[in-house]
């Protein structure tokens, strides 16, 4: 399953700095209690966040040293995804990432450290109508490349899933018990939870094509260990490093379509995509079931070299790079050298971050938004109980449907069947959501706050426990299988209504923390579905159909009050926090008076 729901749904934060025009001093003239923050008071990523709109008002008009014959003709928003924030330092200028420009680029002067003299640099930008700009490419091209990357995904998601219709021939034939063979599926998990904090990072350095083609080539070979494995062990550790190689994919994705897509242009593209990741844990067991009656367990393990190998083809050979820092990189060495001035460059020559604060907001950021935001937290942990029960699915279905029934592994896939068409249903629906939210950014001036993007997420909390206690109550032995059947259907339907939201929460709280933020999710969520998988048949033969459902359904029931805790208290809860983003415009800064009030308080 996705680790894609942790970016695909991200629609572009109408709060982005890029969109502010009122810059924080201007607000403190009028207002006392406004105050610029000491730069040591306030985290680095943030620091960038509220300077990074004053300069780009300001630096042209007011600052002769920026002064430019080369005009910003457009700016986008800047978007969570596609800025390296975690790289670049509080000095950089978003606006090259954002821009178009007349003569594709635009000054800079910064202050040598070694000689304390002022140099000036030019930093390469598109131009306007620019060809290279993934933005600008034709729309046939465009959504090409979103449905390249929308097939992936799918793979990666079928993948995960296809082999769980017969593992039971797996332990037979190596002689281990089923929860051994279980292994196979929870360490492919565990995988899509560790890569993301490499890949993801990664990326920021090198691009996404090269990770996409590297990590896709590594997955397909290391699927042909597990066809033709002479004991369980090469299995296993194939299928522990697939799970690591396929994570990649996953998570580039939602970065991948936001360079494409502008934020108006979203809706249907994202809509499409969407289905793909949680198309594939439901077609797995169909296809592997029916699969592995007719030529054993062996071919699970085919048919995903047949199917990654072909994603890997496409994505690799046919989808340009996209991510505009990269691409403005190899530009500006393409300018250096034909023009044999090293005056051009990118702000991740000039404005890099030490390699230790860049290791601590890679590697130790998505634990402290994990543990210390509450937001984080309980949005992860919401996911998790979601990613889980659909694993488990994969497990208790067998158990109602194959030991309850008597139906064979094919029969039983076909119990998929109603998940997936929720799943599509949802999809269909989903720009209906995009509409309410565009007109929630007309009725705030264009920045609504973060809670609104939990309004999906209120509504269709509510269809997973209807949908489980369907299932619970009517997977008794002796009734037709229509009943349990359906009950995937309103799992199905709720289950991309949650995702999106949960990601595009946590991209608007957090914005240029947005990338560690899902970082945090995706792990704690990965390590919950794969564990699931070890205990749910012990669960449902110790509780029976109906009360290991049941179980599953409370649990459900009781995480419905998390959208609605945040939607009437996270402005509140964001108040308190130190990673949280804040508008410049917005931000109240406490003067020495407020804190001392507030001291005398605790």
């Amino acid at each position: 399953m996705s680790t894609t729901a942790d970016n695909h749904s991200i629609s572009g934060g109408a709060g982005s700095p890029a969109q502010t025009t009122t810059t924080t001093q201007d607000h403190a003239a009028a207002d006392p209690k406004r105050a610029v923050t000491p730069q040591h008071d306030i985290d680095p990523v943030r620091a960038l966040t509220q300077q990074e709109t004053r300069r780009s008002i300001n630096r042209e008009l007011f600052d002769p040293v920026y002064r430019t014959t080369s005009r910003i003709t457009s700016r986008e928003p800047a978007d969570p995804v596609n800025i390296p924030y975690r790289i670049l330092s509080n000095d950089a200028n978003i606006d090259e990432y954002t821009a178009e420009t007349t003569e594709g680029h635009i000054l800079k002067t910064v202050r040598s450290k070694d000689t304390g003299q002022l140099e000036r640099y030019e930093l390469v930008t598109y131009f306007e109508n620019d060809p290279e700009n993934p933005k600008n490419w034709s729309k046939a091209f465009k959504w090409y490349c979103t449905m390249v990357v929308a097939f992936t995904c799918f793979v990666v998601a079928f993948c995960s899933s296809v082999v769980t219709p017969d593992t039971q021939g797996i332990a037979d034939r190596f002689g281990y018990s089923n929860e051994v063979a279980l292994l196979s599926i929870t360490l492919f998990v565990i995988g899509f939870g560790l890569g993301p904090m490499v890949f993801a990072p990664l990326s920021e350095v090198v691009g996404r094509r090269l990770i996409y083609g590297s990590t896709l080539l590594v997955a397909v070979i290391f699927i042909i260990p597990g066809a033709v494995a002479k004991n369980i062990q090469t299995l296993l550790v194939a299928r522990a490093i697939d799970g690591i190689a396929f994570s990649a994919p996953m998570t580039l994705v939602g970065g991948t379509l936001a360079d494409l897509w502008r934020n108006e242009e979203r809706g249907i593209p994202m809509a499409a995509f969407s289905a793909a990741p949680f198309l594939g844990p439901a077609i797995g067991p169909l296809v592997g079931g029916y699969l592995s009656d007719a030529k054993g367990w062996r071919w699970l393990f085919w048919i995903q070299l047949i199917l990654a190998g072909a994603a890997y083809i496409l994505i690799t050979f046919t989808v340009p790079e996209t991510y505009t820092p990269t691409i403005l990189a190899k530009r500006a060495k393409k300018l250096r050298k034909e023009k044999k001035d090293d005056r051009y460059v990118t702000e991740q020559d000039l404005d890099e971050r030490p390699f230790g604060e860049r290791m601590k907001l890679f590697l130790l950021r998505p634990f402290e938004l994990l543990f210390l935001e509450p937001i984080v937290l309980f949005i992860s942990l919401y996911m998790s109980v979601l990613y889980g029960l659909l694993y488990m699915f994969f497990v208790a279905f067998p158990v109602v449907f194959s030991e309850g029934k008597g139906y064979s592994p094919g029969v039983t896939g076909l119990m998929f069947i109603p998940l997936a068409v929720g799943v599509i249903a949802s999809a269909a629906c989903s720009p209906v959501v995009n509409i309410h939210y565009l007109r929630m950014c007309k009725r705030y001036a264009g920045k609504p706050p973060a809670e609104v993007r939990l309004v999906p997420m209120m509504i269709s909390c509510w269809l997973i426990p209807v949908g489980l206690f369907i299932f619970a109550w009517s997977s008794y032995p002796r009734l037709i299988w229509v009943g349990p059947a359906l009950g995937g259907f309103p799992v199905g339907f709720g289950f991309i209504f949650l995702y999106n939201a949960a990601n595009n929460y946590l991209v608007d709280c957090y914005q240029h923390q947005a990338a560690s933020a899902l970082a945090a999710k995706t792990f704690i969520r990965s390590i919950w579905g794969a564990a699931t998988v070890l205990f749910t048949a012990q669960m449902y033969h110790r509780l029976g159909y109906q009360w290991a459902s049941s179980l599953l359904a409370f649990i459900a029931l009781a995480c419905c009050a998390i959208p609605y805790v945040f939607y009437f208290k996270g402005a509140a809860i964001r108040g308190y926090s130190k990673f949280a983003y804040v508008d410049p415009d917005d931000e109240v800064i406490p003067t020495e008076k407020d804190l001392e009030d507030r001291a005398s308080t605790h």
